[in-house]
């Protein structure tokens, strides 16, 4: 990027979520702890985050990657009824 600063980033961000099957929600450049990016998109398969940062990771374009799963509200409200559920099975180490 740096020897070619009109290298557009966003194409290949995208051309890569679409093969994987998702879309681009929004991108943004940050100067800290970089200069870097932030790339916020939808999948349908979260496996797919993982699979696609491995194929940027391998090739070296990226360094240093933060993946971070973002749940909706409803599915945030799926998690604490399972957690209900199982509660009652843990037992924290040095408790017994």
């Amino acid at each position: 990027m740096r020897e070619n600063p009109n290298t557009n980033r966003q194409a290949a961000v995208e051309k890569l979520l679409a093969a994987a099957g998702g879309k681009l929600v929004s991108m943004y450049g940050k100067a800290t702890n970089g200069p870097g990016t932030m790339i916020i998109f939808d999948v349908a398969d979260p496996d797919m985050s993982a699979a696609m940062t491995g194929v940027a990771v391998s090739a070296g374009t990226l360094q240093n990657v933060h993946l971070t799963r973002l749940y909706t509200m409803e599915e945030i409200a799926g998690i604490r009824q399972k957690a209900k559920q199982i509660r009652g099975a843990y037992v924290p180490p040095g408790s017994q």
